[in-house]
């Protein structure tokens, strides 16, 4: 009777059933990186695919980088050096994620001061990727980043950051914590800095509006405010926003590029730690 041992599985010739555990053992260690990233992105971290999809893709990164990068030897994997070893990919793929998804909240934050100066905060529509309620406006703004940064081919450029970073910073390579912890606050100084750029000219304008609309009110008072005023600014930001798509849409490319930037930026300052 022949071992289990030696019995070699039909679509992998030549590979024994010890060397499938300890190839799935490695992939699973070189997923943990993307696989973190992917959790904690926008878009790919949300409800709006798929948890297979998210599977099956972190998966296939963690194959790819085994193709591309050594990955630890088995005598690592199967002692306690593993568990700082889990610790640090997470934590990579995590900071990476995370930031990515602080700046990618500059279209959102805009949307909802836009909404609040205009008095469109109060149509709310269900996120499907934070399971809460968000202006309407942001949404549309978020989708339409979700467009520009897929069709510039931003998904690519940040894919192939997270396969880069494996060169850059090897796993169990050290790291430098400060580093992560200062992107962090960098990335939230510059999705303010975004944000306020997209959202003041639409606010200003606003701003204007409901001077003229007090003006008319204090001079004319037989002009109820509500039934005068809200209507002329709910029109304007319709009017403002269609006349603001073709900016916006430069904005988030600009966006989109200053993303892939600030990420090259994090992962090069992860290394020599």
């Amino acid at each position: 009777m022949i071992p289990l041992n030696e019995i070699s599985l039909g679509a992998l010739p030549g590979m024994q059933m010890q060397d499938l555990l300890d190839w799935l053992l490695q992939v699973l260690v070189m997923n943990l990186r993307a696989g973190a990233f992917l959790l904690s992105a926008p878009f790919f971290g949300s409800r709006m695919l798929p948890l297979q999809i998210r599977i099956i893709l972190s998966f296939a990164l963690g194959a790819f980088v085994m193709s591309q990068v050594e990955a630890p030897t088995m005598a690592v994997l199967t002692s306690f050096q593993v568990i700082p070893l889990i610790l640090q990919e997470l934590a990579i793929g995590l900071c990476v994620g995370l930031t990515f998804t602080i700046l990618f909240a500059s279209a959102g934050l805009a949307g909802e001061k836009i909404a609040s100066s205009s008095g469109l905060s109060f149509s709310m529509q269900v996120d499907p990727s934070g399971s809460g309620q968000t202006p309407v406006v942001s949404q549309i703004l978020t989708l339409f980043l979700l467009v520009i940064f897929f069709s510039i081919n931003g998904h690519l450029l940040v894919f192939a950051l997270i396969l880069e970073s494996y060169t850059v910073v090897p796993i169990g390579a050290p790291l430098v914590l400060d580093g992560m912890i200062q992107a962090g606050i960098d990335a939230a100084g510059l999705m303010f800095d975004f944000a306020s750029s997209m959202m003041l000219p639409i606010v200003a304008v606003l701003l204007i509006i409901n001077l003229a609309i007090g003006i008319i009110t204090k001079s004319a008072p037989q002009l109820n405010l509500f039934s005068f005023g809200f209507p002329i600014t709910i029109f304007s930001v319709f009017v403002l926003l269609t006349l603001s798509i073709t900016p916006f849409a430069w904005a988030f490319s600009d966006l989109t590029n200053a993303i892939v930037d600030f990420l090259r930026t994090l992962i090069e300052g992860m290394q020599n730690g």
